[in-house]
């Protein structure tokens, strides 16, 4: 990498406090609103915060959504189907990591 890629290189460091406005979700996505919209309608994104105020999306929401769409693209997984492959693939990390855990 040469020093002019250096300075167009943007890299932000999430951690699980890190929330995201819906424009700044539809941004690092590269998708629209109504995409994140039809998330939230499908049980896929939960907004954090009270209702009536802007949305607010949970660091986690950014891993779900670019998931969803790769099960999109490469699968032709619908919305219910990428929740569902969500929810088992989240169950898998936590079973997975309790594995970890008791054979330490």
């Amino acid at each position: 990498m040469n020093e002019n890629d250096l300075t167009t290189l943007s890299v932000e460091l999430i951690d699980d406090e890190t929330t995201f406005t819906l424009a700044e979700l539809c941004r690092s996505c590269a998708v629209e609103a109504e995409l994140i919209e039809a998330l939230v309608e499908q049980g896929i994104l939960e907004p954090v915060g009270r209702r009536g105020r802007p949305w607010r999306f949970p660091a986690s929401s950014l891993r779900r959504t670019r998931i969803t769409l790769r099960l999109q693209r490469d699968l032709g997984v619908n919305l219910a189907g990428a929740a569902l492959a969500l929810d088992l693939l989240e169950r898998i990390e936590e079973l997975d990591a309790r594995l970890r855990a008791m054979s330490r």
